[in-house]
């Protein structure tokens, strides 16, 4: 069986209070782009396997969210072995979420593979114990998050349907620790929700990433591109999840030359 995780983009994402166990409280719209990891497994083999290629060699593979999945499947339902295959497109470390999506897309593989019938909303209170974001890779559509990030409901009425996506990785890595320890958690006058009714290109310095707040001045980098973006045409332009990967929604496709130093993704949503 062979599926394409798909990575995400954050459409605004406020931190909005730090909960007693630590974790925090956000609003996020998370929005599935057309950047995908590759995913296949294969039952009916004697012991359990997993490849995860050049780009994964230095992760224990217990470590791996993918494993971690299986793991958990495996001691619920007592599933026999199986030979899973990743291979990595989705940057790492970038906010896209991209072992996020593969955690997920490998519990709705094991449910279909082996017939377990479990329902979404089985499979989301399984990832959510995998990660805060896992749950959302489980619709492929827009959905808005509350709580960590597991608490979704639709966004259906909202598309970008027609805009391209220009993503931009800079050589940078942010830890999830390193983003949440600058952060200063504050409730939006106005919710987030409210703000991405309003015309595309009336989001700028209204939609906002509060991780850019604590993360651009130690990263002025990541002002600079946000800028260059804009100069190029965005109609939007932000980083995504904590970082560090920057994007640009432009109404019509820009030209590539003046990104020419980094590592480009143009996609048409």
């Amino acid at each position: 069986m062979l599926t394409f995780p798909k990575a995400k983009i954050n459409l605004g994402l406020e931190i909005v209070e730090k909960r007693p166990d630590g974790y925090h409280n956000l609003q996020t719209l998370f929005y599935p782009i057309p950047l995908t990891d590759v995913l296949e497994i294969c039952s009916g083999v004697e012991t359990f396997s997993f490849d995860g290629g050049d780009a994964l060699s230095d992760c224990p593979v217990e470590q791996n969210l993918v494993v971690k999945a299986y793991r958990m499947m495996e001691a619920r339902y007592g599933l026999p072995p199986v030979k899973i295959i990743l291979r990595k497109h989705i940057p790492h470390g970038a906010g896209l979420g991209g072992g996020s999506s593969d955690a997920a897309s490998t519990l709705v593989m094991l449910n279909d593979l082996f017939h377990l019938n479990c329902s979404r909303e089985e499979l989301a209170l399984m990832g959510a114990r995998l990660g805060a974001d896992v749950p959302c890779f489980l619709y492929d559509s827009p959905t808005y998050g509350e709580g960590i990030g597991d608490i979704l409901t639709p966004f259906d009425s909202f598309s970008l349907k027609g805009y391209h996506l220009l993503l931009l990785l800079p050589d940078i890595y942010i830890s999830t620790p390193e983003a949440y320890s600058g952060v200063c958690p504050m409730k939006p006058e106005v919710g987030l929700r409210e703000r991405l009714n309003l015309p595309l290109k009336e989001w700028r310095g209204v939609v906002s990433n509060r991780f850019e707040s604590s993360l651009f001045p130690r990263h002025p980098h990541l002002v600079e591109l946000k800028e260059l973006l804009y100069r190029q045409g965005a109609l939007y332009a932000s980083m995504s999840g904590s970082g560090s990967a920057m994007y640009g929604i432009f109404d019509s496709e820009p030209d590539l030359y003046s990104f020419k130093t980094w590592r480009t993704f143009l996609m048409k949503l």
